[in-house]
């Protein structure tokens, strides 16, 4: 088919040549060449450009996910546990609030929120809670973490984790702070900012309503100055922190 078209066009061109026509061809076999060339060149960009849309497509979906942050988690084996996490000052004020507006609350509820859905994709029974939780009194769980973030002091970075001054459970709970600093930490690199613990902390309320036997903690992630990027840019670090510190706590792996 492509000879006789080629053949034909030849004799054609060769004719109006003779007859003085035309002073050359229009459509010579090298022109021909170079038009499929850029006609498969087109396509083929146009093929990789589809690809690279959908693989920019995918990978914004998977950071969504999480599934792309760093360091990766290591959940062990399935979970079989109840974990409560209460999402601090939830349902009950803005908590601390920077000079821009931006709120503790929306900092601690968007990642509780991610937190529970982490490990209930581990096979753990969790929940999010508001700060004053109807179902706090006498609440039971395997492990119970209150979130919260700290002030908005531009000079300031770093997070801490306390239990109840006066526990219970004090073994177990010594067991989850520790779970809870070191994931944290290797998590997001924050350093720790244990000299600044305050009695709220160690006093937290929710310590006294729960059931005495359900080891808890509450861990300020982070300063809303000086760790704002963490907090929100990079949050995926700071729920996979909290998620491994849990995980290692239930499985024993302190």
């Amino acid at each position: 088919m492509g000879h006789s078209l080629f053949s034909s066009r030849s004799a054609v061109l060769s004719l109006s040549v003779a007859r003085g026509d035309m002073a050359e061809p229009f459509w010579s076999r090298d022109t021909f060449i170079r038009w499929r060339f850029l006609h498969v060149l087109s396509w083929g960009l146009r093929a990789v450009l589809v690809a690279v849309i959908i693989a920019i497509g995918v990978l914004a979906w998977a950071v969504a996910r999480n599934v792309l942050s760093f360091p990766s988690l290591d959940a062990g084996e399935p979970g079989a546990g109840r974990v409560g996490v209460i999402a601090g000052h939830w349902e009950s004020d803005s908590g601390a609030v920077c000079p821009d507006g931006l709120q503790e609350v929306e900092i601690t509820l968007a990642v509780a929120q991610q937190v529970v859905a982490l490990l209930q994709s581990f096979g753990y029974e969790a929940e999010i809670l508001a700060e004053y939780s109807a179902e706090l009194p006498g609440y039971q769980a395997d492990a119970l973490v209150a979130i919260h973030a700290d002030s908005c002091l531009p000079d300031r970075s770093g997070f801490k984790v306390a239990r109840a001054a006066h526990s219970a459970v004090p073994e177990q709970e010594d067991r989850l702070v520790t779970c809870l600093y070191k994931a944290y930490e290797e998590s997001t690199g924050l350093a720790r900012d244990g000299d600044t613990i305050t009695a709220d902390m160690t006093g937290y309320h929710a310590f006294a309503d729960i059931a005495p036997q359900t080891p808890a903690a509450i861990i300020e992630i982070g300063y809303m100055g000086g760790d704002r990027q963490l907090l929100t840019a990079r949050r995926s670090r700071v729920v996979r922190g909290i998620v491994a510190g849990i995980t290692c706590f239930l499985q024993g792996k302190d």
